[in-house]
């Protein structure tokens, strides 16, 4: 007991002491958000400027409007030297719309960073709309704070190596409140039994649990408090948990996303020190029978030939077959893949074709073939829509297109097929196509380069999800519709895309494309040397199927609706 209680205390002096060094008032940590116009925004990508200047922004504040505009003069005038300059707005009457409406009105083309959850206005000390800061990117720490007549003279010594001047007194302006701020003294309060624990059981313990997908097990108070710093920066910088898409466009089925107050309560217990309080400790207590099978035991469980892999190296993509065991047609409502060796193992395509078609790859995809899902990095099995379904013909020919990626080791990799059926044969046949194009160019050295696929719908569809997939160079990505009216939507818009975690969004409510509207799918890459993922900055990209080099593919699952159905789903 006291061996244990010991390693307790220091750990939580270790963490005392981290957490006094990490919010130093002059050091800014790493974070990420969205602008006004659904961009995102990481603070240590700019690591390559010469300084960055940030300024706490208020839409309805005359005095910050003023002191937006001087700092636009500001980024014309040393953006050649290198210099980033961004608004950061905090302030709980603000949103996307008012902000924007703001800076439209005012003609200012610079990026307001959205704090939706005040958390990074209150790690920077912000108080006042027009406070500015400006930040040596050499070290993250503030070397200027205050009014914003104060900036000028403080890039000017900075770019020619001169001492800092003195920081400027703020001038009076628009207070910026911070509701949680004020109330700090209560955050320890917060409770880790009836609170903190509860919500990593539902948010977090499917994949940080004994088998699962994360690098480490939330399996007691101890265990969190030794990763709590490293939980606060996924957290402010949007890594975790894993969920890309912007809130502002869709809904969807499967969000992994936390809410504006349960990131507060994470963010808030963490810097209160991430105390245990008393009672109980439901991780230490928590009992779990978790299924080999996300979806539970399949119908049909068909073993993929063993495939070996090499500790380093080129994997080329392999295509191993396999013979539905069936000798009747089924109707399948689910697929999912039991991956052998995760770490290997990238992703897996399935797709199949009737007996007696002919042999080859290209007889892949042809007439009476189809696909059954597949596995990528953070999936987890999921069931067709409702009352959907894929015909699978007896003794079809499954193919498997498996990526692997060596990563140390030789390893044999063993992954199972699970397919789940109907009972009976569904109302509708699920069907779906890919947006790709193949003849992009993405030249060096660059920093945001866009390319398009679309494709225009002749019949009247319901769409059901929306996969995009880029590799390492990937940055932003989203579907826009464009309807036979002139109008159009973003369906989905994913600004901080993670080739680690290649999710399908499953829309909440299914949306319906009339015939004629042209869906486009873009995606953005980063070719530069501030990508830490890219292989190779001075090459030019092109399509290709190994993570080196890229891809612009867009999944879409739909099924076609006739007029009657038109009707009946729209007033649904």
């Amino acid at each position: 007991m006291h061996r244990r209680n010991y390693f307790i205390t220091a750990a939580a002096a270790l963490w005392a002491l981290c957490l006094a060094n990490s919010i130093n008032a002059s050091l800014v940590d790493n974070f990420e958000l969205l602008d006004q116009r659904g961009y995102a925004h990481e603070l240590y990508y700019l690591s390559d400027a010469s300084a960055v200047v940030l300024m706490a922004h208020a839409s309805s504040c005359q005095e910050a409007n003023h002191a937006a505009g001087v700092l636009a003069n500001l980024a014309e005038t040393y953006g050649s030297k290198g210099v980033e300059v961004r608004l950061l707005n905090s302030n709980l009457d603000d949103d996307r719309a008012t902000i924007r409406a703001a800076m439209d009105a005012e003609e200012n083309g610079l990026a307001v960073l959205i704090d939706d959850t005040q958390l990074i206005g209150e790690s920077l000390g912000f108080w006042r709309a027009g406070e500015a800061i400006v930040i040596d990117p050499g070290t993250w720490r503030t070397v200027y704070r205050g009014d914003i007549d104060g900036v000028a003279a403080t890039l000017d010594a900075m770019l020619d190596g001169n001492p800092i001047p003195a920081h400027i007194e703020l001038q009076e302006s628009c207070k910026v409140s911070f509701p949680e701020q004020e109330l700090q003294s209560t955050h320890s309060s917060i409770s880790y039994t009836d609170t903190i624990a509860p919500l990593l059981i539902e948010k977090c313990l499917a994949c940080h649990r004994p088998g699962g997908i994360g690098p480490w097990v939330m399996s007691d108070h101890n265990m969190v408090l030794g990763f709590s710093l490293m939980m606060r920066e996924v957290l402010r910088t949007q890594r975790m948990p894993p969920w890309h898409a912007d809130p502002h466009h869709g809904r969807f089925k499967n969000d992994r996303s936390l809410s504006i107050e349960e990131k507060q309560t994470l963010v808030h217990w963490i810097e209160a020190g991430a105390p245990r309080g008393e009672g109980v400790d439901p991780l230490a207590n928590f009992v779990h029978d978790w299924p080999e099978w996300d979806l539970g035991t399949p119908d049909v469980v068909i073993d993929i030939p063993a495939q070996m892999v090499p500790a380093s190296g080129v994997v080329d993509y392999k295509y191993p077959t396999v013979t539905n065991p069936l000798d009747h047609d089924v109707w399948v409502r689910a697929a999912d893949i039991l991956p052998g060796d995760r770490a290997a193992l990238h992703h897996v395509i399935t797709t199949f074709r009737p007996p007696g078609q002919g042999s080859g790859r290209s007889r892949f995809g042809g007439r009476g073939s189809g696909g059954l899902g597949g596995y990528v990095p953070g999936s987890t099995g999921s069931v067709y829509p409702a009352n959907t379904g894929r015909l699978l013909p007896a003794r079809s020919t499954i193919r498997l297109q498996m990526h692997y990626t060596p990563y140390g080791r030789e390893t044999t990799d063993r992954s199972q097929l699970g397919i789940y059926l109907h009972e009976e044969e569904p109302l509708h046949r699920l069907g779906g196509r890919t947006l790709i194009n193949f003849r992009f160019r993405i030249p060096p050295h660059t920093k945001a380069h866009t390319a398009k696929a679309e494709h225009v719908f002749k019949n009247d569809v319901l769409v059901y999800s929306l996969l995009p997939h880029s590799h390492y160079r990937g940055k932003a990505s989203n579907f826009v519709a464009f309807y036979p009216n002139g109008e159009e939507e973003i369906l989905l818009s994913v600004p901080n895309y993670d080739f680690n975690w290649q999710s399908t969004y499953r829309l909440e409510t299914p949306k319906i494309l009339p015939a004629g509207t042209r869906l486009v799918h873009s995606t953005t890459w980063d070719n530069s040397s501030q990508n830490p993922a890219n292989p190779d900055p001075n090459k030019e990209v092109r399509w290709g199927q190994q993570s080196w080099a890229e891809m612009l593919f867009g999944s879409v699952t739909y099924r076609t609706l006739t007029e009657a159905e038109k009707d009946s789903v729209a007033a649904d």
